[in-house]
């Protein structure tokens, strides 16, 4: 895709699980970014819906894996050629700068991993205070599980937030636990926590209240909550459990 010198590129990856319902608007919003990304990634992990049929119709790289959002992203990083990659899901929207913002960021090289503000929407309402939730979990979630990584300045960003990052360090680490269906994010900012800072950018994302609307707001928090805390304390095993697929 046009736009940027290949050098200073953006890929998008996005990992896609059934998403036909959230993918047209992500498309038309990806077609409206300026400046374009050099390359968008979607990793399909065997959708039985439209998803695949959109992801070609739109002109996008489709890679066909094993589910698990670990294992898709990983697919998605190892296949790209841009520098730089933003991890996007089906139903966050990002701003039309975004890969402006993204090379700004990363042009500092103290960052190591950086991310979006997510601002959680729906068709009739913002969900402000899970918004503020999701922003004040990126201090509290750190300070609660690893407080010696927050001590040293680790903030744990999460798979709405738009999660972007220097190719070349997400493969130095090892990039995502490939088994990691949820919470792969959190696992990447511990590691990442070892090249650099971690930086959650003052620009909003808008991501899909979905669960919220189907669990109601005091559910959706608390499963939030309580899926951090599953992981902290290693039941990984237990996170799919408590954390259900919504489409």
């Amino acid at each position: 895709m046009a736009g940027i010198p290949a050098m200073t590129g953006v890929a998008l990856v996005i990992p896609v699980l059934n998403e036909e319902r959230t993918l047209p608007a992500l498309i038309a919003n990806i077609a409206m970014l300026d400046p374009q990304p050099i390359e968008v990634i979607a990793v399909d992990g065997g959708s039985s819906d439209a998803s695949c049929a959109l992801i070609r119709a739109a002109g996008w790289h489709l890679i066909e894996t094993a589910a698990g959002r670990g294992n898709q992203i990983n697919c998605g990083v190892a296949a790209a050629n841009a520098p730089l990659v933003c991890v996007l899901h089906a139903d966050s929207i990002p701003p039309v700068d975004a890969a402006s913002v993204i090379i700004g960021t990363l042009a500092d090289p103290t960052i190591a991993l950086a991310s979006f503000t997510p601002l959680i929407r729906g068709p009739e309402k913002t969900r402000w205070f899970t918004t503020f939730h999701n922003w004040i979990k990126t201090w509290y979630a750190p300070l609660i599980t690893r407080p010696h990584l927050f001590l040293r300045g680790v903030r744990l960003l999460f798979g709405d937030h738009g999660m972007f990052f220097r190719r070349a360090q997400f493969l130095q680490i090892g990039g995502c636990t490939p088994s990691d269906a949820i919470m792969e994010e959190a696992d990447l900012c511990v590691k990442f926590a070892a090249m650099g800072r971690i930086r959650m950018v003052r620009r909003w994302i808008v991501t899909s209240d979905r669960r919220i609307a189907a669990w109601g707001p005091l559910k959706a928090n608390w499963v939030y909550f309580k899926v951090g805390i599953l992981w902290a304390v290693g039941a990984r095993s237990r996170l799919a459990r408590h954390y259900p697929h919504i489409r």
